[in-house]
Formats: C-alpha cells, structure tokens, sequence
C-alpha cells in the first residue's frame, strides 16, 4: 500500500473517530468519564489537524475549494443565521 493511500486511510479513520467522540461525549452523564473522553478527543483532533497538515504539504490530500463568500451568506440565511 502506498504511503499516500495510508494517511488517507488513517486521517478517514481519525474523521470517523472524532464524529463517534462527539455522540458519546453528548450522551455521557459521569462527569469525570465525560473530562477524559474529551481530552482523548482533544488529543485526537491535534494529532488528526497534524496528520493532515502532512498530508497537505505532500499533496496527498486536496481540500475541497474554498466557498464564495455569496454562497456562504446565502447558507447563512437558509440556517437563520446574520
């Protein structure tokens, strides 16, 4: 497997595992459990931001294109937003 193919495929399992994080982290009533998961997703995202900066640099990974600032005021104004 080529390295390109792995950091992909580990920065998708980062993503998936941050998304899993946040159901818990809402659904957890223990407060002290609810601390360490957040600082184990913490963890996780500095490690993930990291990764993908990597990634980036090498050209393995291309971010979708940035949004037009009028596409964005008009999400902003479907969602209620200013």
């Amino acid at each position: 497997m080529q390295e390109k193919h792995m950091v992909n495929d580990v920065l998708s399992m980062y993503n998936s595992s941050l998304t899993t994080y946040a159901s818990v982290i809402a659904e957890t009533e223990n407060q002290q459990l609810r601390q360490t998961l957040q600082q184990m997703r913490d963890e996780d995202e500095k490690f993930q931001y990291q990764l993908f900066q990597i990634a980036s640099q090498k050209g393995y990974y291309q971010p979708a294109q940035k949004a037009d600032p009028q596409d964005i005021q008009q999400v902003k104004a479907q969602l209620g937003g200013s």
